[in-house]
């Protein structure tokens, strides 16, 4: 539950490091029931803090030149869904909510475009498209809550990016406040733009370390008219993977999702969602839910048993079933997509976000579950992802925080293959504040030196979230624009 305190106690927002006479010149640009105290309830990484919501483009860059003028950091608030600590305020910052940013500005069915404001929700953009028989081409679970300039801002995944890829390939111009509160206006409606270095990637992915996005410019592409789905259990990932291979041959209509979950998790969910099927019995080692788009709804239904067919051939221990309902299609994507149940069975339990080549993830996982039981004997984690994309989540089964001596060893045997592998220690959650030493141990020095270079021309000052995504101490006093890890970086190449 939200809380605000009286705008004009002086006292309460000194509790914040803020001065009051920033306060005064925000709360005259925004007004007063535009500037509150917020508990941060709503998500894991929320603290509470002074809240700034602009209304527009120029609101925020009004915001942006008084906490610059004034020194006073600023953290960047969409949906409140992040889990890498995108969200930790720190003492003297201010948070700057994009919520009032709500509006879609324009959708067009024949561009197939969509121009929204940053606090535009997933599910609020979805809504509007389908209208039209269109969708954003990117869907994830938390779409009530996730925002279009958050999922930009961390170049968000989910369960198609396989096929559409990911947010940065959705986006097709976009808008945001710099730091020295100018604004950046890209709002290009069209694929093809040459003009000049794209600058609209600097911000995707940055997690408002460059600057706010304000607007974006967001790709749609048509509905299917039909869609089936279907539940198999298979005996290996190699198993699963030739699935994949034989559902995205299909004749009729195509691959939407392919999502994988392991023994543990699918036990967990199907008990917790009071679900069970006797085609589908739960002791096989991966489950794979399946997701098909196309013309005829009954013909996908048919195209799943051939898929089915083919892989009993090849795997004669396989089980599945086809949805046969728009309700037994909701009750097969809530065992995947409700992993509350995760988080009720432990709390707060540690959870990470890799990304595999899929020809490695068998390799993978054959050498990271070993090892994180060699740490602590108990541990059995939990493996689900997006399997046709090597996206794999791993969430602990133990309370978290971990403590510092097993945290350290546990994310050794997670990510110390990825680099080698291919992969990547985030695939979709970003950095934050949780992952910046595993940013810096993984990260070829020359990329990390970029990044400072980058960082330092449009936020030499470092009030657009800091110590998230890189630390402010990694910049070198002694030389304004060269980091440590400049200097590291030289001496790698000497």
């Amino acid at each position: 539950m939200n809380r605000t305190a009286s705008i004009n106690d002086p006292n309460r927002f000194g509790n914040y490091g803020i001065p009051q006479l920033a306060l005064d010149k925000i709360r005259e640009a925004l007004g007063d029931a535009n500037v509150r105290i917020e508990d941060g309830a709503t998500g894991p990484d929320c603290d509470v803090g002074i809240t700034a919501m602009p209304a527009s483009t120029e609101e925020v860059s009004a915001v942006v030149r008084i906490c610059r003028q004034h020194e006073i950091p600023i953290m960047p608030q969409g949906g409140r869904t992040g889990l890498v600590g995108g969200s930790h305020l720190l003492p003297g910052e201010i948070i700057l909510s994009t919520a009032r940013l709500n509006r879609i500005e324009r959708l067009d069915p024949v561009e197939r475009v969509a121009v929204v404001g940053a606090g535009v929700t997933l599910e609020a953009l979805q809504t509007a498209a389908l209208e039209n028989r269109l969708e954003p081409g990117i869907d994830l679970a938390a779409r009530g809550s996730a925002t279009i300039g958050g999922m930009v801002s961390t170049n968000a995944g989910g369960i198609m990016a396989f096929r559409n890829g990911v947010m940065r390939h959705r986006v097709l111009g976009l808008e945001a406040v710099l730091a020295d509160g100018s604004i950046y206006s890209d709002l290009t409606r069209v694929v093809k733009n040459t003009a000049g270095y794209d600058l609209k990637h600097l911000f995707i992915g940055a997690e408002g370390t460059l600057g706010i996005v304000t607007r974006v410019v967001v790709k749609l592409d048509p509905v299917p008219q039909a869609t089936a789905t279907a539940l198999l259990g298979l005996p290996s990932v190699d198993a699963a993977l030739q699935t994949v291979r034989l559902a995205l041959d299909t004749s009729a209509g195509h691959l939407r999702a392919a999502e994988a979950m392991w023994n543990g998790f699918f036990r967990l969910a199907a008990s917790k969602n009071g679900w069970s099927e006797p085609e589908v019995p739960p002791d096989q080692p991966i489950f794979l839910l399946l997701s098909l788009g196309g013309a005829m709804e009954g013909a996908l239904r048919d195209e799943f048993e051939r898929i089915f067919a083919n892989v009993l051939e090849l795997f004669p221990d396989a089980t599945g079933i086809v949805a046969g309902s728009k309700r037994q299609e909701d009750e097969l994507w809530r065992l995947r997509e409700n992993t509350d149940v995760l988080y009720r069975a432990h709390p707060n339990a540690p959870s990470f976000d890799v990304s595999v080549p899929l020809s490695e993830i068998s390799a993978y996982l054959d050498k990271v579950l070993p090892g994180l039981a060699a740490i602590r004997p108990d541990l059995a984690p939990y493996v689900f992802g997006h399997l046709a994309d090597g996206n794999l989540h791993i969430v602990l089964n133990c309370q978290g925080p971990l403590a510092r001596h097993i945290a350290q060893p546990i994310e050794d045997a997670l990510y110390s293959c990825l680099r080698e592998m291919g992969g990547s220690f985030s695939a979709e959650h970003g950095v934050g504040s949780k992952r910046i030493h595993s940013l810096l141990a993984a990260s070829d020095p020359t990329k990390l030196a970029t990044m400072h270079r980058i960082k330092w021309a449009l936020d030499g000052r470092s009030i657009m979230n800091p110590d998230k995504v890189l630390p402010r101490d990694g910049w070198c006093v002694s030389s304004p624009g060269m980091s440590v890890l400049d200097k590291k970086s030289q001496e790698a190449s000497n």
